[in-house]
């Protein structure tokens, strides 16, 4: 059973098949699966969404692209929906420069805060970040003593900052550019990784891997991810897909290995 831990079904360009994705994500056994926030209509819609089914879960968020829209009220109301049992975690937030949508200096901010929230709160976090590695462990570092658990969403850094989020206590997760041809340092991050650290996603519907790129991507294309992985670090499939599933169970607080 494979564990999509980070996607984004409540994505309008699913709105035309939507039910049968997940119809077909049961009968294959890809669950549970979280499904992610974004923004607070996002992080509305996967609560809604996660209540649908008993292996649907979901985390609450702003994305360091809408920090600027931040406000009192988003915070007081991303704490409520904490508080729901489907929800697993705090995310996904952080920094991303790559597109600067939101200012820097708001982003950090607004990442800090959520971040300051999440560990009182005991809620695991998703991280995002993109061409921001640098800043991203000045903050970790200076939280650290009070961090929450948490895992490298999409992880696309070097193996060497890898070590360093991993040293923090982290999860790593690999997503579909780990199948591209011309990803030799995301092929040794895969390689690297701790059994008990690493984590699988899709990052539905973006960056769909190999050999379905360039379409939209959806949980089903997990098992290329897995498929690819598993045979970077040699082991078979099967076994893939269970370490990181239990990793996974074990992060979210789900079931038995909680």
């Amino acid at each position: 059973m494979l564990f999509d831990t980070h996607c984004h079904l409540d994505d309008e360009r699913f709105d035309e098949d939507r039910e049968q994705i997940l119809e077909d994500m049961e009968a294959r056994g890809i669950m549970p699966c979280v499904l992610v926030g974004a923004d607070m209509p996002s992080s509305r819609a996967c609560q809604a969404m996660a209540r649908q089914r008993s292996w649907l879960y979901f985390s609450a968020a702003v994305h360091p692209h809408d920090a600027k829209d931040y406000t009192d009220t988003s915070h007081a109301e991303l704490e409520k929906l904490m508080r729901d049992p489907k929800c697993v975690a705090w995310g996904e937030i952080g920094l991303d420069y790559y597109y600067d949508h939101s200012p820097r200096d708001v982003q950090r901010a607004v990442f800090i805060r959520q971040l300051d929230t999440a560990a009182a709160l005991e809620k695991p976090v998703i991280f995002h970040v993109r061409d921001a590695h640098g800043d991203m462990t000045d903050i970790l570092r200076a939280v650290d003593g009070r961090l929450p658990q948490g895992v490298m969403h999409c992880y696309s850094g070097s193996a060497e900052q890898a070590k360093l989020y991993l040293d923090m206590g982290f999860y790593i997760s690999l997503a579909g550019p780990v199948t591209f041809h011309k990803a030799p340092k995301l092929q040794e991050v895969a390689r690297m990784v701790p059994d008990d650290r690493l984590l699988l996603e899709t990052d539905s519907p973006c960056l769909a891997p190999e050999p379905v790129r360039g379409r939209r991507n959806d949980p089903r294309n997990a098992q290329y991810i897995a498929r690819h992985v598993a045979v970077l670090r040699g082991v078979s499939f099967e076994a893939l897909c269970e370490s990181t599933r239990r990793n996974g169970l074990r992060l979210f607080g789900i079931g038995e290995d909680a």
